[in-house]
């Protein structure tokens, strides 16, 4: 799957993707290029919250497929993206404990297609992911979720601590993985429940992990003191699946 099926490039063309209600993930725009075409384009962006970025020349010839971008590229998800309440609802249809994905900052495209594929397979009602420093669905998840995009909706939030409390008080609790939790055999995951993955060079943020209600640690007997940010998703994901089981 080719990336540029999810860029478009031309003044005329990001503006028409903005009227026609396209989801523009992030533009970028060529920098000190202010004339009242793109500014009507930036002005578009922030009334539908992208993400704008400011960027030279060079950067942009790197990003066009056509060599044609006029100043301005915009970055399109390739799925439309959901609403958290659609994952809610889909819990109470199957009469479900809710399970969601929440991921803080991650920013590997190829995590976040693979935790999407593992959501999915491990019966997880959505994943939600935060607006700025992050990915977004680009054709590179796409690609990496196999297929599971279709099935697996992805809703995008402005703030994970506030979509925490929010989830919260409609009953769910959170667990996030880091080396200085409570072994995670020990702890009951079980109900509604929110799984936080974090950045994989950082981990969970301070705030977001203090919104966690269990801190768990996945045992390691190796020579490296980390799994990669979806593996531990993964593994963490199916020790809630396995307790779910009974």
């Amino acid at each position: 799957m080719r990336y540029e099926e999810y860029t478009i490039e031309g003044r005329n063309a990001v503006m028409e993707a903005f009227r026609a209600q396209k989801t523009i993930d992030k533009l970028y725009i060529l920098d000190g290029c202010h004339d009242g075409a793109v500014n009507s384009i930036v002005r578009e962006g922030k009334k539908q919250d992208t993400i704008v970025n400011y960027v030279t020349k060079e950067r942009l010839d790197q990003m066009s497929s056509t060599g044609k971008h006029q100043g301005v590229i915009a970055q399109a998800a390739a799925y439309e993206y959901a609403e958290i309440e659609d994952m809610l609802e889909a819990a109470a249809k199957k009469n479900e404990d809710p399970f969601i994905f929440i991921l803080d900052e991650l920013e590997d495209p190829h995590n976040l297609g693979a935790i999407i594929r593992t959501a999915n397979l491990c019966g997880a009602h959505g994943v939600v992911i935060p607006k700025r420093r992050a990915a977004g669905l680009t054709a590179t998840v796409v690609k990496a979720s196999a297929g599971a995009i279709n099935y697996t909706p992805v809703a995008k939030v402005t703030n994970i601590s506030k979509t925490i409390e929010d989830l919260k008080k409609k009953g769910l609790w959170f667990v996030c993985a880091d080396m200085g939790g409570e072994l995670m055999y020990t702890q009951k995951l079980t109900g509604p429940i929110g799984l936080v993955v974090g950045n994989e060079g950082t981990g969970v943020s301070r705030l977001v992990r203090e919104k966690c209600d269990f801190i768990s640690s996945i045992p390691m007997k190796g020579d490296i003191d980390s799994l990669n940010a979806s593996v531990a998703a993964g593994v963490l994901a199916y020790e809630i699946v396995r307790q779910r089981l009974g």
